[in-house]
């Protein structure tokens, strides 16, 4: 059919501008085409070849997301209603009056002496460099606890990146490398993905490795206990017991050390500590008959696996949330290095290990403070979910203003702990696009802009690639970008503060920075590795350009660790210690075993070679952990606290008496991406029913039928969804999609139901000691008709 609009008066766009579409971390380009200041349409930048044009069907809910019925447009001050309530009253106020009760509140917090009572939380649709701005706020105050979305997301991969090979980050790009004109990701002939559901979670650079993978005949191999969009394309699919991918990893490694498979060459001259680890293997007897018993994966599968993925070269690791959200994620994913670093699989085009949601690919700097800020003592224990306890227990120390850009109240484990918490909480500011849960329990409500409405630089996959974004629209009410709330709030405890001069906070908070542009620029001249990525460059380009790039002649760095003159001057442009080093390590080569990685770990409970737990409420009785009631600082993330454990203590299966079948959350889809994405029409109308996945023969043994309703339960509480009979999923295993909640109105429309958040099953205080993830992957439950 010819296209209509051609040469409508009305649809022919008078502007089309760049934005991105901020739903996963593809982070795609969007062109959108405008009339009046309206948009049009939404498509995708053709000239970008790893994009290649493509969209997948949530980037047009951006324009859903600006202009929505349900949106907050104005500050909110609570006037009644008992916190939590979702008939409690807010009314308007200005911004100046809604940042000076802020003001005043945590002012008097630290002047009582209880600025570690005052805390932020992050998320990762914030535009780069909010959080520099959150630090800076509150190194001033003198409260240590700004914490990130890492725990939610990935920060176990990254923790673990940096102890083995000296950067968090994943370690190869997407298309071609500027520096040595080859394809990077897209040439590897080997792909292991490990709890990865690409083709639902990252489906345009999914789609990119797939059409490399015509051209090369790599091998895809996907890991996970149930069938998905991914595993539909995959030569194999491996589908192991929930939460024992760290045993499925020690099986191969043990294989490929012990049969002679590894990389003698690379091992000798690049890897520490091989001798100690292979030993080390073979004196657990971490074989993969040993595997198979624990994972439920035979031993053949493990073995073959293993000769497949050392004897193909290059082959590239891929993991996303389904490694991070378990017990053992940190241990788990050191494993997955010391994979890449015997086989010599990183530092090359088309290998590495590519652990996803990286959210930003370094810290962004800002110029040092003129001022001596306040000692800060050691934050909370990593992972936000630590703020329940601090709140309710004052485990360690107690949590007295909470401000969050996030929804705790779907994303944290136990969420009937989390709702006491924040029902008890003095003084809690929630920032949002709508009255999502948390909101209800807010004293001060700020409305922020959506994607389409500010400018900045956003970043493509996870590949550390970062592009620039326009303003697409007008804003909608009085919302503001999170940049410039922080500067404004920075602002308002200046003219509050009794104790110190204004100066103390505003010379600190130029309003020059409420200019995305002159704050990108101050972060471009203060961190390492980014002299090259000016905002004239970043604007003048279709590709994305990759960090590090040390200056504007550098094409940016593809591959992490490429034995090659681009990289050791990126590296060095880091840390002018990094000179000549092609591991950013202290040895300068990956490090599996020292003496001194050991010393590090030890006092957390960990060790520098992996020893195998899981989760007490997989089946089977396995090793599991036991934590000590004390608190020591946190060997990985040193500015906080964390509780030592015992590795190895013994399990038990009488929790499984109850609860039979293992438990384990996620994405609803490809139309969803967090919460966010249920707050517009198409997100419910097309995947407004939360489907609990399940084997028909487990269903027909508890006499459910497809389309049944059903209760998902276990220790911790009960939630609610649609039973949908799956072959394609372990028989001992439900799987529950995550992200649904109670206040989420749009889905009204359509007749979808309310559902209380998955993470009401979830134990929170079964969790990675030392990067705070949350153990969302494995739960005891039980499955029983409505």
């Amino acid at each position: 059919m010819p296209d209509f609009t051609a040469g409508s008066a009305a649809l022919t766009p008078d502007r089309v501008v760049d934005s991105a579409c901020q739903f996963c971390n593809s982070n795609c380009r969007i062109k959108v085409s405008l009339k009046l200041g309206r948009v049009l349409e939404i498509r995708g930048e053709q000239a970008d070849p790893v994009q290649d044009g493509n969209l997948c069907v949530k980037a047009p809910m951006m324009t859903e997301l600006t202009y929505n019925p349900l949106r907050l447009t104005t500050p909110l001050r609570r006037v009644s209603g008992r916190k939590g309530d979702p008939d409690s009253r807010f009314a308007p106020v200005s911004w100046d009056e809604a940042l000076d009760v802020i003001a005043r509140r945590w002012l008097a917090l630290r002047d009582a002496g209880q600025a570690r009572a005052i805390a932020n939380r992050t998320t990762g649709r914030l535009p780069r460099g909010t959080g520099s701005l959150v630090s800076r706020v509150f190194t001033l105050l003198g409260s240590p606890n700004d914490t990130d979305v890492g725990p939610v997301c990935n920060d176990a991969g990254g923790n673990a990146l940096a102890t083995t090979f000296g950067l968090g980050n994943f370690t190869n790009g997407y298309g071609v490398d500027g520096a040595t004109g080859r394809e990077d990701l897209g040439s590897a002939k080997f792909f292991l993905f490990l709890g990865t559901n690409q083709g639902e979670t990252h489906p345009v650079t999914f789609a990119h490795l797939l059409r490399e993978r015509a051209r090369t005949g790599a091998r895809l191999v996907v890991v996970d206990p149930r069938a998905t969009p991914t595993t539909e394309l995959a030569d194999q699919w491996v589908a192991p017991k929930p939460h024992t991918d760290f045993a499925l990893v020690l099986g191969m490694l043990h294989h490929i050390v012990t049969t002679g498979r590894h990389d003698r060459a690379f091992v000798e001259r690049w890897v520490l500590g091989f001798d100690e680890l292979r030993a080390h293997l073979v004196e657990h007897g971490y074989t993969p008959e040993w595997a198979a018993g624990v994972s439920g994966v035979p031993a053949g599968t493990i073995r073959g696996l293993a000769a497949d993925y050392a004897g193909t070269r290059p082959a590239a690791i891929f993991c996303n949330a389904g490694i991070s959200h378990q017990l053992g994620a940190f241990d788990t994913y050191r494993t997955l290095t010391m994979l890449a670093a015997v086989t010599g699989n990183i530092g090359v085009p088309g290998g590495g290990c590519n652990f996803m949601h990286n959210t930003w690919p370094g810290g962004l700097n800002l110029p040092p403070l003129k001022v001596t800020p306040p000692t800060r003592g050691p934050a909370l224990p990593v992972g936000p979910d630590s703020f329940a306890e601090s709140i309710l227990n004052g485990r360690p120390y107690r949590l007295k203003a909470v401000m969050t850009e996030g929804n705790p109240l779907i994303s944290s484990a136990n969420t009937g702990k989390v709702r006491e918490a924040f029902a008890e909480l003095d003084f809690y500011v929630y920032t949002g696009l709508f009255m999502e849960e948390a909101a209800y329990y807010a004293d001060i409500i700020l409305p922020v802009c959506s994607g389409l409405e500010f400018e900045g630089v956003y970043m493509r996959r996870d590949d550390r690639a970062v592009r620039w974004q326009d303003a697409a629209v007008e804003r909608v009410g009085q919302t503001r970008s999170d940049t410039e709330i922080w500067i404004d709030l920075a602002h308002a405890l200046g003219r509050n503060d009794r104790r110190r001069p204004r100066s103390y906070w505003t010379d600190a908070f130029p309003q020059e920075w409420k200019d995305y542009g002159t704050l990108w620029d101050t972060f471009v001249a203060h961190t390492p590795g980014m002299a090259g990525m000016t905002r004239r460059r970043l604007r003048a380009r279709a590709e994305p350009l990759r960090w590090p790039c040390p200056d504007t002649d550098h094409p940016g760095v593809s591959t992490l660790y490429l034995d090659h003159p681009s990289w050791y001057r990126a590296a060095e442009s880091l840390d002018p210690a990094n000179r000549g080093k092609r591991f950013l390590t202290a040895s300068g080569k990956a490090e599996i075993y020292t003496p001194e990685l050991e010393s590090r770990l030890a006092p957390s409970g960990h060790h520098a070679l992996p020893v195998f737990y899981t989760h007490p409420e997989v089946t089977g009785a396995h090793p599991t952990i036991a934590y000590e009631d004390r608190y020591i600082t946190n060997p990985i993330n040193p500015g906080a606290l964390t509780r030592p454990v015992r590795l190895g203590v013994a399990g038990s299966d009488a929790v499984h008496r109850r609860y039979p079948l293992m438990g384990m959350t996620g994405r609803p889809s490809v139309v969803h991406f967090a919460s966010v994405t249920h707050w517009t029409p198409t997100g419910k109308r097309l995947n407004g029913v939360r489907l609990v996945q399940i084997h028909p023969a487990t269903a027909r043994g508890l006499g459910i039928a497809d389309g049944d309703q059903v209760l998902v339960e276990s220790p911790r509480g009960a939630v609610s969804g649609t039973a949908q009979l799956d072959e394609g999923i372990r028989a001992d295993t439900v799987y529950l999609p995550n992200t649904f909640g109670p206040a989420q109105r749009a889905g009204d429309l359509y007749g979808a139901p309310r559902y209380e958040a998955a993470n009401t099953l979830i134990d929170d205080l079964l969790y990675d000691n030392l990067s705070g993830q949350q153990a969302y992957k494995c739960f005891a439950c039980r499955v029983r008709k409505k």
